[in-house]
């Protein structure tokens, strides 16, 4: 039994009676698009499902008990809505007001978040790096009372709809590979140009963007937490950007594995149902009890998540788990549909290219083994018996 409370199971029948109301009937014209419209956000705010976490006098119910997005993740991902990325705006990118902006900046940001008349985004990637920060090239250069921000950032999620956008940047004049700023962009501001609607393998309806900043003027007032401490911030918040993973990767396997159970049902083959055939059973037997177990760990993080205790450890191998495990399920449901899977009017094709980049973007597979890895074969290495 999984340990909701029965306000929290009220929580996900409401949720999921709107995402099922408002949400899924729009998202084929969405992934047509490219783009999710921003009512979609606006919608869920004025519900009350866009950023729980906040205090009431932003706007918020003031919960942060972390199994209220969980439930959100799981319902979105149960409606087949995925490629709507309220979560990065919610869970992800709106923590950072909470942790490192001042009383000012959440005064300033954080009601129109929540409401979702404004949308949030983070911009780390570059063109030539990725999962590296310390190879980050776009910079800030401190000028008395304000920044200047040069540079340029790819695949940003929620990019083109963004109106609020946290960019981090290399601090000029302080040598060390690790001397990053955060800095708040909004849209509108002189030398901020956003550039193309990047066309993807999967999540056709999540906007991801280009954006470049040049000489664009940041006001000391739009610098979040201290100048040349941004990769200790992001390091806070990554562990955290796992978990978020993982909770969706997970649930977007039991999606896989419903939809595939539910063909094989009634695919027939040689005379017989394919789900009467040893050799489905057991590759289905083997999938539903990955998922399930995956699912167990996934919960435990949701816990100590809750208890200010998940690691970036714990979050990485949550990550790394749950994306596996959701590539293989979605691969053995295209290969049971036949010739069906590989057809986009069938919902398990969309999912298996959607599926495609969970083991890549928050940090890689690979690593996530390398951060375990080290570790495992550190001097405070401590398994989950100890």
């Amino acid at each position: 039994m999984r340990n909701f409370t029965e306000e929290q199971v009220m929580f996900r029948q409401a949720y999921r009676k709107f995402i099922d109301q408002e949400i899924k009937p729009n998202m084929e014209e969405w992934r047509k698009a490219g783009i999710v419209d921003r009512s979609a956000f606006k919608k869920a705010g004025d519900q009350g499902f866009l950023m729980i976490w906040p205090d009431e006098k932003y706007g918020g119910l003031g919960d942060n008990d972390f199994r209220y997005e969980q439930i959100i993740i799981e319902e979105t991902s149960r409606a087949g809505c995925g490629d709507w990325f309220n979560s990065l705006h919610s869970r992800l990118v709106g923590p950072y007001f909470k942790s490192f902006g001042t009383e000012e900046q959440r005064e300033r940001f954080l009601p129109d978040c929540v409401s979702g008349d404004k949308i949030l985004a983070i911009a780390m990637t570059e063109p030539d790096f990725g999962s590296d920060l310390s190879g980050m090239r776009s910079s800030v250069r401190d000028e008395g009372d304000h920044l200047v921000l040069n540079g340029s950032k790819t695949y940003i999620s929620n990019g083109i709809n963004a109106d609020i956008i946290i960019v981090a940047a290399r601090q000029e004049g302080i040598d060390h590979s690790h001397a990053l700023t955060l800095v708040i962009v909004e849209a509108g501001m002189e030398g901020f140009e956003r550039g193309r609607n990047l066309e993807k393998m999967g999540l056709k309806a999540q906007d991801t963007a280009e954006l470049f900043f040049n000489n664009v003027k940041i006001p000391k007032e739009n610098v979040l937490g201290a100048e040349g401490k941004g990769f200790y911030q992001l390091m806070h918040g990554l562990a955290e950007e796992r978990l978020l993973g993982a909770v969706g990767y997970i649930s977007e396997a039991r999606r896989a594995f419903d939809i595939t159970r539910e063909f094989v049902m009634q695919r027939k083959m040689f005379g017989k149902k394919l789900s009467d055939m040893q050799n489905t059973q057991f590759k289905m037997a083997e999938m539903d009890t990955e998922i399930d177990m995956a699912q167990r760990y996934v919960d435990y993080c949701v816990e100590l998540m809750n208890q200010g205790k998940l690691t970036a450890i714990e979050g990485a191998k949550a990550k790394l788990q749950t994306s596996e495990i959701q590539g293989r399920m979605v691969d053995l449901g295209v290969q049971l549909h036949g010739g069906a899977g590989f057809m986009d009017e069938y919902e398990i094709s969309r999912m298996y290219t959607d599926a495609r980049i969970s083991r890549i973007y928050a940090g890689s597979s690979e690593i996530m083994k390398l951060i375990i890895g080290r570790d495992i074969f550190s001097d405070n290495y401590k398994s989950i018996h100890d």
